[in-house]
């Protein structure tokens, strides 16, 4: 018997981005992360790039990367975050590919995925070819070869579904175990009824398909990824590795395939140190020689199914009732609201199904009256999605059409197919797997579908919004002040609609909190400066200028007159209006508001800059969310400073009464201890943002924490010394034979058991193990010739290692 192991992973978050902006903005509940896509990405997708395998006392022995050597797919949406947003996480991922090849025969470790994890059985025929087709696109662009086999979000499966994964070359896709119906030799023999999840999981199955095709399937092992994702095998890697040996049936002749499938995430987020027990066990596997490490095309090539099989239809492994999920009040929910129901899916869906096909209908005729095959089209813009170089739009637009378009019937054109991409991303699963239509998940859908709306609106008017929200208020939160769909279309959707002016009033006022090269980039718009005037009187500040703002997405493009001015704490105003002609603003009317400004009038400088610039006005409340915690930040900056000076000042003065009540075991007075817990942990963090660090100082500081049972904030100064520690060894890895800045880095990471937190130290691990590899062998060479400079960088090398905990022998 030959026995082969191969552990799938579906990696996947459903997409954050702002509809308008094309970027996640600030999530406070992933603190101290910027947003739960970094978050997620630095407890998995970095750490499975760069997993540790230790030795008996913990130490790093060798650092891996877990996707070279397991089957994976990332949904698209979430590589292209990866691309923008953490770009050596997306070349490990690219790279660990391309290494998978060599080592499994040819073969990739990449799957594609169906474009934006929608449930293609409840798609119609046409969005299901786009989602495969985008799917495959998006795959060739970054991975560089065709894929061979594509994950179904949530592996939901029909028979259309996997006629068109054929129909585009897919030779392969997974399924789980309670997804076949029956199964039979293909050399004959009679059908087996496997319904129930009874189907033998060791080998590959062909379906034949309604238009004649096949399509071979895998069925992963139930029992075994349960246990990964729900009942902590993830805890240790050797007991991982012993499960899936112990799958490997000893007296069974022929080939035996072991494998199972899970959300990738289990290897990180949802398990603390699930990408270490992942590498620990491949490399167990692989020592033992007891099985042979593969991946699905390997696999297939090497043992081509011998068995057919017939599927459940509108089945997947997430419901247990098939696809209800995903449009029913089945029953099935995350369990967050107790007692609640899901009725709200059928109306959701409902209402976004009439969308789609009003928009549909909408956009062909628009699309054939430009002379443009609406459909085909539509399939082909993903390669734009991927490059929206403009002279990459422009050839795409030329090239399929037979007419001249003017600049005013391009941007038509563009928008069309953003309007359809955006009905395609409102049905994305995940706006229907939670448990209440006010979730994060479901508003972000209904925000796709409030993008799509507003393009619409350009070609149609105001025809399709109304219908559209009463259809949403068919559909009943669980939360009494959520109400319905409507309600939460408009407090949550509505308001978050931006549009040009919006964007120049973003650029107005941020004009006031720093200065604006002449071309600025602002999200996924670009702000070109034609004039601008700012003066300032004492704290208060007036910016008066022109403003060119296009859509890098959709070339609209408008000149903006503005104005904004800032009198102190958070009251900032911007006014805003289309620019009437070449040479607005007046500069009559904008000398009235900056004499008015000079009197330090300031009520009557507002009332002067709506009267010049139209009653378009904005606040601080309207700017979007990173650039207003950015200006408030400013605005606090001082104000914190100044309670600052007060607590050092009371803590300074109390720090001896404070040493001798802890020494009688008198409680201090909240006050004081609040003031000595505020001081040491502002001053320790202001000393690792100091350009030259103070380790003297900082070791003062922890002694006087220590002195006065000061708790310290781990999860702000874990972040602010990690990020130092990660900025001196990038200084070290640049210049890997400086003596001095690999002593300063061992002197600070002589302070870290001083702390009560663990610091996160991965980053500097993995560029000390590059420079174990690639720098440590010939300066111990030198070193073993007695060169005193290699040999004292060595001893501190190995010194520093002692403190990360990697080994260096």
């Amino acid at each position: 018997m030959e026995a082969f192991i191969c552990i799938h992973a579906h990696f996947y978050q459903p997409p954050r981005e702002n509809a308008w902006l094309e970027a996640v903005e600030v999530q406070d509940s992933a603190f101290p992360y910027h947003d739960w896509n970094e978050r997620v990405n630095a407890e998995c997708y970095a750490t499975n790039a760069t997993s540790r395998i230790t030795d008996e006392n913990g130490r790093i022995r060798e650092i891996v990367n877990n996707y070279a050597r397991i089957s994976f797919n990332f949904g698209p949406t979430l590589l292209s975050w990866l691309e923008r947003n953490s770009a050596p996480v997306y070349q490990a991922i690219l790279a660990a590919d391309s290494e998978s090849r060599q080592r499994f025969s040819g073969h990739g470790s990449a799957l594609a995925q169906a474009y934006n994890h929608m449930i293609l059985p409840l798609a119609n025929a046409r969005d299901k070819h786009t989602q495969v087709l985008w799917g495959i696109a998006d795959f060739e662009h970054r991975f560089q070869r065709r894929p061979e086999g594509m994950w179904l979000p949530e592996t939901a499966v029909d028979l259309e579904t996997l006629d068109i994964l054929a129909e585009h070359g897919i030779l392969f896709t997974i399924l789980a175990p309670h997804q076949a119906k029956r199964t039979k030799r293909i050399d004959g023999g009679e059908w087996l009824d496997v319904s129930g999840g009874k189907i033998d999981p060791s080998r590959p199955y062909l379906a034949r398909l309604p238009s004649g095709r096949t399509i071979s399937l895998f069925y992963y092992d139930g029992a075994i990824s349960h246990a990964v994702a729900f009942e902590g095998l993830l805890s240790n890697g050797e007991r991982l590795a012993h499960r899936l040996l112990e799958a490997v049936a000893p007296g069974r002749s022929g080939p035996l395939l072991v494998h199972i499938a899970t959300d990738g995430e289990s290897y990180g987020h949802h398990h603390h140190g699930g990408n270490r027990a992942l590498a620990f066990a491949l490399h167990t596997i692989e020592t033992q020689k007891a099985a042979r490490i593969t991946v699905y095309g390997e696999y297939l090539e090497l043992h081509p199914p011998e068995w057919e099989v017939e599927i459940v239809e509108r089945s997947s492994w997430s419901c247990i009732h098939g696809v209800e999920r995903w449009w029913s009040n089945c029953g099935c929910s995350a369990g967050r609201h107790p007692g609640g129901n899901q009725g709200w899916r059928t109306p959701l869906r409902e209402a976004f199904d009439w969308l789609r096909d009003s928009l549909s209908t909408a956009y062909e005729q628009k699309m054939r009256e430009l002379g443009f095959d609406p459909w085909e089209c539509r399939n082909d813009y993903v390669w734009l999605i991927l490059d929206r170089t403009p002279s990459v739009v422009d050839s795409y637009l030329t090239g399929r059409t037979q007419r001249a378009l003017t600049p005013d019937e391009k941007i038509s054109v563009i928008q069309l197919l953003e309007l359809e991409r955006h009905t395609l991303l409102m049905y994305t699963s995940c706006g229907w797997f939670f448990d209440d239509i006010s979730g994060l998940e479901t508003v972000q859908v209904i925000q796709y579908a409030g993008r799509a709306l507003q393009i619409a609106k350009r070609m149609l008017g105001d025809a399709l919004e109304p219908r559209f929200m009463e259809l949403l208020e068919k559909a009943k939160s669980n939360i009494p002040e959520q109400d319905n769909g409507r309600r939460i279309y408009e407090r949550f959707v509505k308001p978050a609609m931006v549009d040009l002016l919006m964007v120049g009033a973003h650029y107005a006022m941020g004009s006031l909190f720093g200065e604006y090269p002449e071309q600025a980039t602002m999200y996924c718009y670009t702000a070109d400066q034609e004039s601008f005037k700012s003066v300032q009187v004492g704290r208060a500040k007036l910016s008066i200028g022109r403003v060119r703002i296009s859509s890098t997405i959709t070339w609209e493009a408008q000149r903006l007159c503005f104005g904004a001015i800032h009198w102190g704490d958070h009251n900032i105003s911007g006014c805003i209006r289309p620019c009437q002609g070449p040479d607005e603003p007046d500069a009559g009317s904008i000398q009235e508001v900056f004499d008015s400004f000079g009197r330090a009038e300031f009520p009557a400088t507002l009332q002067k800059l709506e009267q010049s610039m139209g009653t378009a006005c904005y606040s601080l409340r309207n700017l979007f969310r990173d650039e207003q915690r950015r200006i408030l930040s400013i605005i606090l900056e001082s104000n914190l400073t100044n309670a600052g000076d007060v607590y050092r000042q009371v803590y300074e003065t109390n720090a001896p009464l404070l040493l001798f009540l802890k020494d009688i075991a008198v409680p201090a007075p909240r006050p004081l201890a609040a003031a000595a817990e505020f001081v040491l942990n502002a001053s320790l963090k202001r000393e690792f943002e100091e350009s030259v660090l103070n380790l003297a100082r900082i070791q003062s500081l922890l002694d006087a924490a220590k002195m006065h049972g000061v708790t310290l904030e781990g999860s702000l100064l874990e972040s602010t010394i990690r990020s130092r520690m990660e900025r001196m060894a990038e200084a070290f890895g640049n210049q890997p034979s400086d003596l001095e800045l690999l002593r300063e880095l061992d002197a600070l990471a002589s302070l870290l058991p001083l702390f009560q937190f663990e610091v996160n130290l991965r980053v500097v691990q993995n560029i000390y193990y590059r420079i174990r590899r690639e720098i440590l062998p010939e300066l111990q060479i030198k070193a073993r010739r007695r060169g005193i400079k290699a040999g004292r960088w060595t001893t501190l090398f190995k010194s520093l290692g002692d403190k990360l905990g990697v080994r260096t022998d």
